[in-house]
């Protein structure tokens, strides 16, 4: 007869204590978020900063430089000159290029690549962060596993099946082999496992949706912070890719990392000249973190506070 209040009185207690640590957990983080970083926080990521811009900056110097003093390892000046423009100038009108072709091709490659994987990308994390099939595990550590796999393993046969397709020297030759990307399938499997409730996907079956309807209303909105991360990512691989279109394009249809190299002369090169086409060649990346890097990284925080 004692056992029963005894039990309820452990349980009171167990309660109280596990309320109690809540307490402490709240109070602690609100803490941690109230407390603002000091000034080592601030001067290690000045110290980040500053390490992050020195090669641009360098690159503007050298671009900007004669080519004896590059040749002398001589940058007398500490801020690039407007002779920089001249040099940019050259590059974009050179008679060996085509820049214009090469930076449509870029965006082609780079936007159609970097779209598909996130559309594919996204399917193939809704279906093994929120669906039940067999072979689920297996098949998401198989495609993890391909990560380990050396890109340069797979030229061979790669370079046959586009001959045999009649690819070689096509931009299809780029874009398809880069349309999936293991790393997306992890990375939204992550995501939408923390980020997207079944009670959201529970309620659209209830209603009367499709799974693809339940896709397209309920997991795509969820995952939208992450697929524009997974698009930036993928979009800047994308354009700066030069092991493989190098291989697979040529001088007819290139892109803008082969435009750069094609401007290193078989006897002589021109370095200035080469660092202008290389900060010419970044200039868009840049504009683009600059555009939508604050929205990018408060879209992340929102969908982590959300998850």
């Amino acid at each position: 007869m004692s056992s029963v209040p005894v039990t309820a009185q452990t349980a009171g207690k167990a309660a109280a204590r596990a309320a109690t640590r809540r307490r402490n957990r709240g109070s602690r983080a609100t803490r941690a978020a109230q407390r603002r970083p000091g000034w080592v926080t601030y001067a290690l990521l000045g110290i980040a900063l500053l390490i992050s811009i020195f090669p641009l900056y360098y690159t503007l110097l050298l671009g900007s430089s004669t080519q004896q003093e590059v040749s002398q390892n001589a940058v007398p000046q500490w801020l690039p000159d407007l002779s920089l423009f001249d040099r940019f100038a050259t590059v974009i009108n050179a008679s060996q290029i085509n820049f214009w072709k090469a930076l449509m091709n870029s965006v082609i490659i780079s936007v159609t690549a970097s779209l598909a994987v996130v559309l594919f990308s996204t399917l193939a994390g809704f279906a093994f962060a929120k669906l039940r099939f067999a072979w689920r595990r297996g098949l998401l550590v198989f495609v993890i596993a391909t990560m380990a796999v050396p890109t340069q393993l797979g030229v061979i046969p790669l370079y046959i099946l586009m001959t045999d397709l009649d690819w070689v020297g096509k931009l299809q030759a780029v874009i398809v082999p880069a349309m999936l990307c293991p790393f997306g399938v992890f990375w939204m499997t992550q995501y939408l496992s923390s980020a997207l409730p079944f009670e959201l996907i529970e309620a659209a079956r209830v209603d009367g949706a499709s799974m693809l309807r339940t896709f397209r209303s309920v997991a795509l909105p969820a995952a939208a912070p992450a697929a524009a991360m997974l698009f930036l990512f993928w979009f800047v691989m994308q354009w700066t890719m030069f092991f493989w279109p190098s291989i697979v394009l040529n001088s007819q249809n290139p892109t803008l990392p082969l435009v750069v190299q094609s401007l290193q002369g078989q006897y002589f090169t021109d370095y200035s000249l080469v660092m202008a086409g290389i900060f010419l060649v970044t200039f868009p990346l840049l504009v683009i973190f600059a555009i939508v890097g604050k929205q990018l990284v408060a879209g992340i925080m929102t969908g982590a506070v959300k998850g």
